[in-house]
């Protein structure tokens, strides 16, 4: 079993590990101070992970700024939706996650980390205005951020369709 993970998920190199974890810190740093200093909600715990993709596997398609963007939209507007039409129940925030997750394979925008916004829905109960911040701004703050870095580290993000 041990064989398996080690071909399949090959070591990456120091500089790729630094460069993940620094464009991350940069990232989070960015909306952090913005929502401290300039009184702008742009983060929400699903971003952590957003950065995961965005940091370490940017080439993946998971990692583009339809799937980032759309994802995060998709999921939060689905359970925006359920959370005022439905009882606060086990049930109803399963269904957002669940209708979420298959809204996104469906429209080809899946983006993993924006599973979890239901659960930050159902948890809070914000207003519709959740859906434009945090979620969109902050989701589309983070894809100019990580287009930034990765060109000023000589990488391509986001990837050319072609």
């Amino acid at each position: 079993m041990d064989r398996y993970f080690k071909r399949a998920l090959p070591h990456p190199s120091l500089r790729t590990v630094v460069m993940a974890g620094l464009g991350a810190f940069l990232a989070i740093a960015a909306l952090s101070l913005l929502t401290t200093h300039a009184n702008l909600l742009l983060l929400i715990a699903p971003f952590g992970a957003s950065c995961v993709l965005l940091f370490s596997v940017p080439a993946s398609p998971l990692s583009q700024p339809a799937h980032v963007v759309g994802g995060h939209v998709l999921a939060t507007a689905v359970a925006l939706a359920l959370n005022a039409l439905l009882p606060d129940s086990w049930w109803a925030l399963a269904l957002a996650v669940g209708l979420s997750i298959a809204l996104m394979a469906a429209l080809r925008l899946t983006h993993p980390p924006a599973g979890a916004d239901p659960l930050v829905v159902f948890a809070t109960d914000p207003g519709i205005s959740f859906l434009l911040f945090p979620v969109l701004t902050g989701a589309v703050a983070l894809v100019v951020i990580a287009a930034l870095f990765h060109r000023l580290s000589g990488h391509e993000y986001p990837l050319k369709h072609g």
